[in-house]
């Protein structure tokens, strides 16, 4: 079988990135999310990843579990066994809390592997949320053979050590965000980036991040711009023709009209 372009790094690509799933519309990072990505036309998808007490890389954002699921505590605090006990999907409501539609139904937290093997041909930004994590994930990334079809992201560039090289590809940190920013602003020569793209907000304490020149200045570094997290078609056609790559968003059918 002859191995898909990743459409993260293409320089030409328009990819609809699903946002933890299509975390509008189910609950976030569960198969169930993923599967009605898939479905809505998703041509990637963000998910965050965490090591439970057993250092096994699990699919959570939060670094508690109240949020999202049934349980209390740290992630980090539970084994594997323990937090597929807990109902992922029971604080999903999409009407205030007046009804919780997915609550009951068997969603797990899922691993990082079976996300990788449910979905095989899916390119994915793995946001890794804690460094201790670096290792767990590069293992299952090189044991499901997904290195090519998978960028790995953090806010904290020593989280990034483990994918410095190739066969790697790495997002840029906050801190190298920022450097280029300000860098353009302030008019300094920006160093060759060790990042393969960008992964910004559309703002960011009021600051529009993506700008023209911003956009341009990665492109000329060979590196894609792809904006969170952008819900609706407007916007996104506004940011695809300032030079952006991809779009991360909650709702990929609402996306996915912009580009048909």
């Amino acid at each position: 079988m002859a191995k898909r372009a990743n459409p993260l790094l293409d320089l030409s690509a328009h990819p609809v990135i699903a946002h933890r799933g299509t975390s509008g519309a189910a609950p976030e990072n569960t198969l169930a999310a993923f599967e009605l990505a898939e479905r809505q036309g998703a041509d990637a998808f963000e998910l965050d990843v965490r090591l439970s007490a057993d250092g096994a890389p699990v699919v959570m954002h939060d670094p508690t579990l109240e949020r999202t699921t049934d349980g209390k505590g740290l992630v980090r605090a539970q084994s594997l066994v323990d937090l597929r006990t807990l109902d992922a999907g029971a604080n999903f409501s999409t009407d205030g809390g007046a009804t919780f539609p997915f609550r009951g139904l068997g969603l797990q937290v899922p691993t990082l592997g079976e996300v990788l093997w449910a979905f095989p041909r899916m390119s994915i930004l793995v946001e890794v949320k804690e460094p201790e994590a670096q290792e767990a994930v590069k293992r299952v990334l090189v044991q499901e053979e997904a290195v090519d079809r998978c960028v790995v992201a953090s806010e904290h560039r020593e989280t990034l050590e483990a994918f410095s090289e190739p066969p790697f590809s790495r997002a840029a940190a906050a801190a190298e965000i920022s450097e280029l920013y300000w860098g353009l602003v302030l008019r300094r020569k920006v160093p060759p980036p060790r990042y393969d793209l960008l992964s910004v907000p559309l703002r960011y304490r009021g600051i529009t991040v993506p700008t023209r020149r911003f956009v341009a200045a990665a492109r000329g570094f060979g590196c894609p711009v792809h904006v969170w997290t952008i819900n609706d078609a407007a916007t996104a056609q506004r940011l695809w023709a300032r030079g952006v790559a991809g779009v991360v968003t909650d709702l990929p059918s609402a996306i996915r009209q912009a580009t048909s």
